[in-house]
């Protein structure tokens, strides 16, 4: 369109498929020549209601969802579903307990809130830096523990999971925010999986849940209703009004993630996308480095620096020739830094090149 600036977002929220903009942008004006904007379905209508069952439907197809479990579709973010996990299943067990893996800033702020409702587990001392991911058998998991709770891929600290811990049979949760459908997940293995949406399925406001049957109806008496599982798969996540937008976008990515090939197809591009990136890094001569651990680098959020830039002086200039060429949104968060680049679905491997040959550009201009 006229007027519109070409840019590339790596930042989160993440890059949504330009298919999916173009119809939500029809149907903000008009949706279905109903005379009407989507933004003002009322979630009592037929119209919502085919929406939510066509979102649950294709999420249940795409990620092969076994029967037992329900799919929620809720508020708050990733962090409302830190409260949410403990308030709805830390009874389980009479110790009251829980075992937290820590490998980032969101499983520690997750730790926090959990602490507020039970004890928490730390299975193994906690790190000065998120740099690695202990050995399962250097942890120490308390079998008195209600659940094990970690996250898929941390985000902020550029550290993912290449492998589903074994919690001996106790209960598993997991944040899956900034990995669910970018690669394929065995949902059996867990008792908990949640998402917020606006990292890789959607925009903000939504948050999938995913729970199994047999953990409902455990709530503490102090658990608001609207973060009662229960109760929401009682109201089909309509105790409350939902975020109807939110969920109606998240209908058009799975559509389109279906239309692309489904998850095997994402995963193959997730991992060919992040090696693009990571042999930049790794063949520049110490130029730019990854401060993780190679064998749980994230493949979605890649941390990187330039070395030797302990003022970030140089990283600020990257970042602003970056953005002058439409390279938007690489900027670190900001208590760890340096920069950082959010590879969600939809952004190309031909997008992923335009940001490699500026790294190399910037490498060769500025280089010691």
């Amino acid at each position: 369109m006229a007027g519109w600036r070409t840019v590339i977002n790596f930042g989160i929220p993440g890059k949504l498929p330009y298919a999916v903009l173009l119809e939500a942008q029809q149907n903000v004006m008009d949706y279905k020549g109903l005379g009407y904007s989507i933004i003002q379905l009322s979630h009592r209508s037929s119209e919502f209601t085919r929406i939510i069952n066509i979102t649950e439907s294709l999420l249940r197809e795409l990620l092969m969802i076994p029967e037992n479990y329900k799919v929620l579709f809720l508020q708050g973010g990733g962090t409302g579903q830190f409260s949410a996990v403990p308030l709805n299943i830390i009874d389980l067990k009479e110790s009251r307990c829980a075992d937290y893996i820590v490998t980032g800033l969101w499983s520690a702020k997750a730790a926090i809130e959990a602490a507020k409702y039970g004890d928490v587990n730390l299975v193994h001392p906690r790190l000065d830096t998120y740099t690695k991911i202990h050995d399962p058998s250097d942890w120490d998991l308390n079998s008195d523990a209600s659940y094990v709770f970690y996250c898929a891929n941390e985000t902020i600290d550029g550290v993912e999971f290449n492998f589903i811990p074994d919690t001996k049979g106790t209960v598993l949760v997991c944040d899956m925010s900034s990995s669910l459908l970018s690669k394929p997940v065995d949902i059996s293995k867990f008792g908990i999986v949640f998402a917020s949406a606006q990292n890789n399925i959607g925009c903000a406001g939504v948050t999938v849940v995913i729970v199994r049957d047999d953990l409902l109806g455990f709530a503490l008496k102090e658990c608001p209703s609207v973060f009662d599982y229960k109760i929401q798969v009682n109201s089909n996540s309509q105790y409350n009004t939902p975020p109807c937008f939110s969920i109606y976008i998240m209908s058009l990515v799975l559509e389109w993630i279906k239309n692309s090939g489904g998850i095997e197809v994402m995963e193959e591009l997730c991992v060919a996308k992040a090696k693009m990136i990571y042999d930049t890094i790794d063949q520049s001569d110490g130029f730019y480095v990854c401060p993780v651990e190679v064998n749980c680098r994230s493949k979605r959020n890649i941390q990187f620096r330039i070395n030797n830039d302990e003022k970030e002086s140089l990283t600020k200039i990257f970042l602003e020739e970056a953005s002058k060429i439409g390279l938007i949104f690489l900027k670190g968060y900001g208590s760890v830094g340096g920069i950082r680049t959010s590879l969600s679905n939809a952004v190309t491997k031909q997008e992923v090149q335009v940001l490699v040959e500026f790294m190399k550009e910037f490498m060769k201009l500025n280089g010691v």
